[in-house]
């Protein structure tokens, strides 16, 4: 039974081992929404279940309910011409008799417009914390960020029923903002091509999320600023050797340049495609063909500019006992990110490498949007 009651303070210290924590009752709900299950929120107005519109199948979509309303994001909506309430999220009206192939192209405009051409009316009603918990529950689970929510008299005896999850609308909200903390696993010497002296280190998340590597060349001086790449994982560059950007040079550049030196530390974060996973990366690809820059195309998604979290990467140098870094990149938001996080970033080493004509716009609004030093 998937009932989740808040945790009692017992569970809190730890009277009941086998009791679920917060951060694995809300991984499997990450988990439930991406194999097309609902899941149950409850708030100050009641409960809700929540359906995720991507993975959503058709045969449940007819069990929702008549009372029910879209949430997507707040740029997701100003793409669809509405003006969202002050928020990060926002409501949409669902018409009775509205078809799931029409909320999906709502949800993804690299469908092309939904099949009768209309757009969904905005509701009267501002969004709370049960729809701002929805849409980040979604985005965990990289799918599309947009959620189904139906209310009814009869939502948690129908949640007990089929056993699904329940769980506070707020208590989920909060841990999804949490930062992640990645244990380390496992680690063995890899001799690489562009660094013969290396060591792959596995980290792994307390609530089973993904996992995070750790390449240390050499045996970096831990007393003084070590020479560190955040590298975000890119399956499309660093393993396809794709030319729409400047990953797999700057993966490679960077590792050369730790064992020119004899010694450095590269974190890749397995945070693909700035945060969205490589579904809605290859989803903005092709909003890019369509004559969409990199920001733009996350934005008409419904997504952020980065929706990154470099916390973790703080996280992973702490864990190797690295407080002091010389950081490769052209990011300047990586420093500060890692600054906040009280990392000691004594110098910035530029990367620039991989320009190429395929990937000159995707860098020109690297650097024009989101203020990389490519100059």
């Amino acid at each position: 039974m998937k009932a989740f009651p808040p945790a009692s303070p017992m569970t809190a210290l730890g009277g009941d081992p086998l009791a679920l924590r917060l951060s694995e009752r809300v991984a499997r709900m990450v988990s439930d929404l991406r194999l097309g299950l609902p899941v149950v929120l409850t708030g100050a107005d009641g409960p809700a279940m929540v359906y995720p519109v991507e993975t959503l199948s058709s045969e449940r979509f007819a069990e929702r309910g008549d009372d029910c309303q879209l949430v997507v994001t707040a740029r997701r909506a100003e793409a669809l011409r509405h003006r969202p309430h002050e928020g990060e999220v926002a409501l949409l009206a669902v018409p009775s008799g509205a078809r799931l192939d029409w909320i999906q192209a709502l949800a993804d405009p690299s469908r092309g417009m939904p099949p009768s051409g209309a757009l969904p009316q905005a509701t009267q009603r501002a969004p709370g914390v049960l729809h701002r918990a929805a849409i980040r529950l979604v985005k965990a689970a990289e799918l599309l960020p947009a959620a189904l929510v139906a209310t009814g008299a009869d939502v948690i005896a129908t949640a007990l029923r089929h056993d699904l999850c329940i769980l506070p609308a707020a208590d989920a909200l909060t841990q999804l903002q949490l930062p992640r903390d990645p244990r380390p696993v496992s680690n063995a010497r890899v001799p690489m091509l562009a660094a013969r002296n290396g060591r792959l280190h596995v980290f792994r998340a307390p609530d089973g999320g993904a996992e995070h590597y750790v390449v240390e060349v050499g045996q970096p001086d831990r007393t003084r600023p070590v020479l560190v790449r955040l590298h975000s994982a890119c399956f499309t560059g660093d393993v396809l050797g794709s030319l729409k950007c400047d990953c797999g040079p700057q993966l490679q550049a960077a590792l050369a340049a730790m064992e020119a030196e004899g010694a450095g530390v590269l974190l890749y974060l397995n945070q693909e495609g700035r945060g969205i996973g490589l579904a809605n990366k290859m989803r903005a690809y092709s909003l890019q063909d369509q004559g969409l820059d990199t920001v733009e195309a996350n934005h008409r998604l419904g997504f952020e500019d980065d929706e990154r979290d470099f916390r973790t990467g703080a996280a992973l140098l702490r864990q190797m006992g690295i407080g002091q870094v010389r950081l490769m990149t052209n990011n300047p938001a990586k420093i500060a990110r890692l600054a906040d996080e009280g990392i000691d970033v004594a110098e910035r080493v530029p990367l620039k490498i991989g320009r190429g004509p395929d990937n000159t716009r995707y860098l020109d609004t690297k650097a024009r949007k989101s203020g990389h030093l490519l100059a």
